[in-house]
């Protein structure tokens, strides 16, 4: 089983290292565009990460080009230009991502109709940001492929962080879900989210009365908001790239399609209600990811549909 990575930057080099750390396939394939410089920096990340992937469950790495491609199951898509890089990283800029948006849709037009031509069979997963929009414009480029983006999967690790972080608890006794755009509009599921069987706002209540605190609930929920649609800004100003967690849900997607697990997260793919590609909850196999609506209160609905014209917009602009 072998999984290309078409962008080696710092996303694409956290993916790979990620899976060689996870022994999540047997074989990766890191490919760049042409040019003394990209191809100097694809061989030396393979040569890097193959050094010590001998400590590692056995995988192959080395440097490729399109035609190792035509082999591959999963296709992965980190390059772009990033958000520092696209200068988006003002929080109060509600566009957020999907300022790069142009820009990296050229790059798509280039790169995803020689995939489509070289390997019509491999499921495609968009990293590259924004996600969602790509992704949409990828299932035009190859219809014959399965197109999924990494959506709002590291959103909802980061939204169970911080509820546990409130909550005194670990995050994986957490279960809640942000659903949308991996963006500013992206939903945060308040109504079923659980620690343990019991709602996360009827506890935090309690321990905020046991605690002899004043209970604010709407001061409660726009602070974990705001770290969770920031999160990514407060990476980037501390260490110049968010990577690290994207990497490591790429690795845990590639698995759960090579491995056909049925593995629930929320994930983008074409939604035709909406009329666009956005995340919600999916069943991850071999054949990309089944997704299905989620209860939501009359509110989050709502705040769904908001999203999905947010993004419709953003692709008015370059489809």
């Amino acid at each position: 089983m072998r999984v290309g990575i078409i962008g080696v930057g710092a996303v694409g080099t956290a993916c790979a290292k990620a899976m060689l750390l996870r022994g999540s396939c047997p074989e990766i394939v890191l490919v760049e565009k042409k040019g003394k410089k990209s191809q100097k920096r694809v061989q030396g990340v393979a040569a890097d990460l193959s050094h010590g992937a001998v400590l590692c469950p056995p995988t192959w790495i080395w440097p490729g080009g399109y035609d190792d491609l035509a082999a591959a199951d999963i296709i992965i898509i980190t390059a772009g230009i990033n958000e520092k890089g696209g200068k988006a990283i003002d929080r109060n800029d509600p566009r957020g991502r999907l300022l790069l948006l142009p820009a990296n849709a050229q790059i798509y037009r280039q790169i995803v109709p020689r995939i489509s031509e070289i390997n019509p069979h491999a499921v495609i997963l968009v990293v590259t940001d924004p996600p969602d929009p790509l992704a949409h414009i990828a299932q035009m480029l190859a219809p014959k492929n399965a197109v999924i983006s990494s959506g709002t999967f590291l959103d909802t690790l980061r939204f169970r962080i911080q509820l546990a972080n409130k909550l005194k608890c670990h995050p994986s006794s957490v279960d809640a879900l942000v659903i949308g755009e991996h963006g500013t509009s992206q939903v945060y599921v308040w109504s079923t989210a659980r620690v343990g069987t019991v709602r996360v706002l009827d506890h935090a209540a309690r321990m905020a009365r046991k605690d002899k605190k004043k209970w604010d609930e709407k001061t409660f929920r726009s602070e974990i908001e705001e770290k969770v649609k920031f999160a990514n800004i407060s990476i980037i100003e501390g260490t110049g790239a968010s990577q690290h967690g994207i990497g490591i849900v790429t690795a845990r997607l590639v698995e759960a399609i090579l491995r056909d697990e049925g593995l629930v997260a929320p994930v983008g793919v074409f939604q035709k209600k909406f009329g666009t590609n956005l995340s919600l909850p999916s069943i991850i196999g071999k054949r990309g990811a089944q997704p299905f609506m989620p209860p939501l209160s009359a509110e989050e609905a709502a705040k769904l549909a908001k999203s999905a014209t947010v993004l419709r917009k953003a692709l008015d602009g370059v489809l």
